[in-house]
């Protein structure tokens, strides 16, 4: 056998195939408009919302630019603190998109190899992996995130907690939903380690790391691709969540859900701005991310394509 005929298929063209989908190119451009605006907010905030001392509570429930009584100062008007509203919600996208990234990072470092040592041993570390993930995937990520916020708050405290918000809620989403990866790292490597270019690969004299790493892994990206734009959003979705219960990030770093819990009793007073516009930016950001998950999982999946499947955009 030749080392040509010996080669791997090559992987879902991810950049072509992106290429081919205007839907694609689209939401992964609002996608960088929205990252954009969280990672410069420090630049392009009118104030900085972390600075107790630049508030006025004299300012406080102002309304937006385009209702009576409200001003250019702060266009999207203010919350109770006084806070612009427009400096809190890019601050609050930043720390909603940085815990969302970096715990879909802890989840694919875990999920990943796990579910590829059970896909290609098998065996007992394939029983072991899956009871461990199917015992996990029994259990609400909301609950699990909750006990452990709530043993952190009466380890370190109130106060410790709050300092150390990001990095918390970042582990504790991160561990509770690895099984994501693994299962379908598992899913992945199972259908592929059967093919003729892996036995191939093995008769040629290569390790079984350099099997998984070289041949297997480059051609299971696509569908963990997509688990892991669904998973950014879970994640933001879990830290607004428990923000909004008070468990996450403390009024004074505001997230987006942290905002829609500090303007949820100023509802009815009038000031509707301090929640809704918060929680509009936070179902935009949602579906852009859900809809991009969507698109990529039509524009990569090769048997949507063989039907002619369109991008859900």
């Amino acid at each position: 056998m030749t080392g040509e005929g010996n080669a791997p298929p090559a992987p879902a063209p991810v950049r072509s195939a992106v290429r081919g989908h205007p839907g694609v190119i689209a939401l992964l451009i609002l996608l960088a408009l929205f990252a954009a605006a969280g990672l410069f907010a420090p630049l392009i905030a009118p104030q900085n919302p972390y600075d107790l001392a630049s508030l006025d509570i004299l300012d406080s429930e102002l309304p937006p630019v385009w209702l009576v009584g409200g001003s250019w100062t702060y266009p999207l008007g203010t919350d109770a603190q006084g806070r612009d509203l427009l400096s809190a919600v890019l601050y609050g996208l930043r720390i909603s998109m940085l815990v969302g990234i970096l715990a879909v990072v802890i989840q694919a470092a875990i999920g990943i190899p796990l579910g590829m040592l059970a896909g290609y041993l098998g065996g007992r570390a394939d029983t072991i992996v899956t009871r461990f993930a199917d015992i996990q995937l029994s259990l609400s990520t909301l609950m699990l995130a909750i006990v452990a916020l709530a043993l952190f708050r009466t380890w370190l405290g109130a106060e410790s907690l709050g300092a150390n918000a990001v990095p918390i809620l970042v582990v504790v989403i991160g561990l509770a939903e690895w099984p994501f990866f693994a299962r379908t790292a598992r899913a992945g490597v199972l259908s592929e380690k059967a093919k003729d270019y892996v036995r191939a690969a093995r008769a040629l004299g290569a390790t079984d790391g350099e099997i998984v790493r070289r041949h297997i892994l480059p051609n299971i990206l696509s569908p963990l691709i997509i688990v892991a734009a669904i998973g950014i959003a879970n994640a933001i979705m879990a830290e607004a969540a428990l923000s909004f219960l008070g468990l996450g990030m403390p009024p004074t770093r505001p997230s987006l859900g942290t905002l829609i819990r500090s303007g949820y009793d100023l509802i009815f007073a009038g000031a509707w701005w301090v929640t809704l516009i918060p929680g509009a930016v936070l179902v935009a950001l949602l579906l852009t991310v859900n809809l991009l998950g969507d698109s990529l999982r039509d524009a990569l999946d090769p048997r949507l394509k063989s039907r002619g499947g369109s991008v859900t955009a």
